[in-house]
């Protein structure tokens, strides 16, 4: 790679209020880590640390990190952790580097440049009862539609009150949203336990921030807009092969073992849950295939719950820190 890092645009300051360390997890995708690094670093307010978490890629990665963005820490990791592990990891790095607010990112996700800046407006100005703990960025595919995969699941029974502060900075409260995009509130997160890294794909956005928000304010900012380049408009009903898995697994240990939802909320998941499935199953082209995911992960959900993120970690973690 021979290009350059972007330099901050004119009059841009890379510290102004509270610290943002942004985070983006990555595996074998340098074409779109470079594109979304590069929007990272072109944002109208930069981020005061950025950290990519490589999870092993095989690829032109770490090149690319070291050569054309010098001044991201790169934490790479000894094997793929999936985007559990590693947001888990990248949280606790941003964590331990002091910062008062952490963006998580995909690497395929194509912030604005006015995304960063849109997030920090909304969080400043409400005026409601309590400081937001996260606030999700609106996702949008690269035709400009709403990401399905990324809407956030709004907040049933939020108050008028609520609703009103919310609405007065263009916002609406929400109860879990993604990883993609998402600015998180550095004391709720340290009160939080982080990501669970067992969940590896899938579902492990929606349990974290279950729990994140069950008692806290979440909100939407459709102000701050990011594309979504995956490779196609899906969602977790597409067809997903033996992946399926993961995701059979995940929302049984969600359902059946998270702290993050309130009985009512478990019984209502467990009906969209169901419904998904069959219909996730029906639909697609590899039925075999999906039913096989389907026992298995159901049968290692039963067995056993997910590990402690620390265990699962523990042979991963870099011992020489970050390099920047």
């Amino acid at each position: 790679m021979t290009s350059q890092q972007p330099a901050p645009a004119a009059g841009v300051e890379t510290i102004a209020g509270p610290t943002v360390v942004a985070v983006v997890v990555t595996y074998n995708r340098e074409k779109l880590l470079h594109e979304a690094l590069t929007a990272v670093l072109g944002q109208d307010r930069l981020p005061d640390h950025v950290i990519v978490v490589n999870n092993a890629s095989t690829d032109g990665t770490t090149d690319l990190v070291r050569t054309t963005f010098a001044s991201v820490r790169l934490v790479e990791l000894a094997r793929n952790t999936g985007g559990a592990g590693g947001f888990a990891l990248g949280l606790e790095r941003a964590l331990q580097l002091g910062a008062d607010l952490v963006w998580l990112l995909d690497d395929d996700a194509v912030p604005e440049p006015g995304a960063l800046g849109a997030l920090l407006y909304a969080r400043t100005r409400y005026r409601g009862r309590a400081v937001p703990a996260a606030i999700a960025s609106r996702v949008v595919w690269l035709d400009g539609r709403e990401h399905r995969m990324n809407i956030p699941r709004r907040r049933r029974g939020a108050s008028h009150a609520e609703h009103a502060a919310a609405r007065a900075v263009g916002c609406t409260p929400i109860r879990t949203a993604s990883f993609v995009s998402l600015l998180i509130d550095a004391d709720a997160a340290r009160a939080t336990k982080p990501p669970l890294a067992d969940y590896f794909l899938w579902n492990d956005d929606f349990e974290y921030t279950a729990r994140l928000l069950r008692d806290r304010l979440g909100l939407l900012c459709p102000a701050s807009l990011v594309v979504h380049k995956t490779a196609s408009f899906y969602n977790s009903g597409s067809d997903p092969g033996r992946r399926f898995f993961y995701d059979v697994r995940n929302m049984i240990w969600m359902l059946g073992r998270s702290r993050g939802l309130s009985p009512l909320e478990r019984a209502f998941f467990t009906v969209v849950a169901a419904r998904r499935f069959v219909r996730t199953i029906y639909r697609s082209r590899h039925r075999r295939v999906l039913v096989a995911g389907l026992a298995r992960g159901a049968f290692a959900a039963v067995r056993a719950g997910p590990r402690p993120t620390a265990q699962v970690l523990s042979d991963v973690r870099p011992s020489g820190g970050d390099h920047s």
